[in-house]
């Protein structure tokens, strides 16, 4: 059995159900995915027992007009065939549904006509318009209406007989017919309940299901927010295998995966930061030791000899233009000034130019551009950057000077050769690296992060870096970048 999850906070404690605003995403979906189909249910039950109810009363309605009807034409047919009928005659009524009763002229009812379901006579005080129609001369006169008797709804249809002798009455009870209609309302709304439950239950699962991972992803947001971990998201929120064991590729588990993306970055940088300051506390405390023994033996300046004070002083610019070099490059990797500038069209020929002018006026030094004419799309103040340390590497690694540097750009590979010592073999790997520096480049001045400024920069831009040693003596130092257009 697997262990809960404890790494997220429990925010559903008791009292969330009577608190809307406090109930998951999964569950207001079930809510509303029950509320819609409730209401639908509803508005075609409701049509359905209206529709029905409509027809069996207008059905019903019909059968006993028609029977009324027969029994008129039956009255009139006997009365023409044998002059009369008064009650002595005998009547056959078709259909079996309705009561059939004799109203005579002074109002008494009687059961006059056989093979009716029951011989009771129901008690209900005759009217105006029956008396009226019992008391006809012409046969067949027809009065139709409603009444009530012994609690019972009927439909009461008087026939004349002729003559005044009186009329025969159908009637129909309609409470018999209610109460199917009141059954068939019972069914059609325990069928409702059940088909909404059905929904609420379906709902809720296909609620749960699509949001589950979703809201993992809200609890490990959260806690990121409150304890400031970085914790990739457990199994099940991303791409891959869920807790039911079922992958998944829908927009929730791009999210997830994004998410886990974004925390191993936010993870990755985290840990440069915490490396770069600790790289950097190292690489201070020497320079930083010098320049404070320097100054402590400053202070008893009149007691050295002119020689001596020169090389302290010598000694102090020195360790302070190294300092200044130092921290300027460590502020340029910690703030990444280099993402303010706008993404432009960068002709790498013009980069190139400017960084071999501004590296020969302060070295002194010949610098030969070859380039082509490729563009790539990123940031000119970087990639100059990129570029003239390099370059400034080689003019400081070969200070002899009787070879030019070369600036050589071809699709959008960018070299600097040089003809100075070269690197170990076994060192090319590392002259990327953070405050690296090779063995005999320690005696020099420098911090050791020029070249992975670099590297940052090239990768920034969608490219890398590389280094070699030259055929002949020297070296190779460079990056590419992909040839692009603007962005549409």
């Amino acid at each position: 059995m697997t262990a809960p999850d404890t790494r997220y906070p429990d925010h559903h404690r008791q009292g969330v159900l009577l608190n809307p605003r406090g109930w998951r995403l999964g569950t207001r979906f079930a809510v509303l995915f029950a509320l819609v189909s409730a209401v639908t249910i509803a508005l075609v039950g409701s049509l359905a027992y209206t529709t029905a109810a409509t027809l069996i009363r207008t059905d019903v309605q019909n059968e006993f007009e028609r029977t009324v009807g027969e029994v008129s034409d039956a009255v009139v047919d006997r009365y023409e065939r044998d002059g009369g009928l008064g009650r002595s005659g005998a009547l056959i009524v078709p259909g079996g549904h309705s009561q059939v009763q004799y109203l005579g002229p002074d109002g008494s009812r009687t059961v006059a006509v056989a093979d009716q379901a029951t011989t009771e006579i129901l008690q209900f005080p005759p009217a105006q318009s029956d008396m009226k129609v019992a008391g006809a001369q012409e046969p067949g006169e027809v009065d139709i209406r409603e009444a009530e008797a012994d609690d019972q709804r009927l439909r009461l249809a008087t026939v004349s007989l002729g003559d005044g002798t009186g009329a025969v009455q159908l009637v129909q009870r309609i409470s018999p017919t209610e109460s199917i209609i009141d059954r068939l309302a019972t069914q059609i709304l325990w069928v409702g309940l059940f088909v909404a439950l059905c929904a609420a239950a379906v709902g809720w699962l296909v609620g749960h299901r699509m949001t589950d991972r979703l809201v993992r992803l809200t609890d490990a947001a959260e806690y990121v927010s409150s304890t400031g971990r970085l914790d990739p998201v457990a199994p099940g929120s991303g791409g891959g295998e869920t807790r039911n064991g079922i992958g998944g590729h829908d927009e929730v588990s791009r999210l997830g995966d994004a998410f886990n993306a974004m925390l191993a970055r936010l993870t990755r940088s985290k840990e440069e930061q915490r490396r770069l300051v600790q790289d950097a506390s190292h690489e201070l405390r020497t320079p930083l030791t010098s320049l404070h023994t320097n100054v402590q033996v400053l202070g008893n300046a009149d007691r050295l000899s002119p020689p001596a004070r020169d090389r302290l002083i010598d000694d102090l610019q020195g360790e302070t233009r190294e300092l200044t070099g130092l921290v300027n490059e460590l502020v340029g990797l910690a703030t990444g000034d280099h993402e303010d500038e706008d993404m432009v069209s960068v002709p790498l020929r013009q980069v190139a130019d400017r960084v071999a002018k501004r590296t020969s006026r302060r070295t002194g030094r010949d610098i030969v551009v070859d380039a082509d004419d490729s563009v790539v799309w990123g940031r000119p103040g970087s990639l100059e950057r990129a570029l003239a340390n390099p370059v400034e590497n080689s003019a400081k690694f070969d200070p002899d000077g009787a070879y030019p540097i070369e600036i050589r750009v071809r699709e959008g590979v960018v070299e600097v050769l040089d003809r100075g010592p070269g690197v170990d073999p076994e060192e090319l790997g590392r002259v990327f690296e953070r405050f690296y520096r090779a063995t005999e480049a320690r005696g020099l001045p420098g911090s050791g992060l020029g070249l992975s400024m670099v590297s940052e920069i090239a990768r920034a831009h969608g490219g890398d870096v590389f280094a070699r040693n030259r055929e002949g003596g020297g070296s190779v130092i460079g990056f590419w970048l992909p040839l692009s257009t603007p962005p549409e």
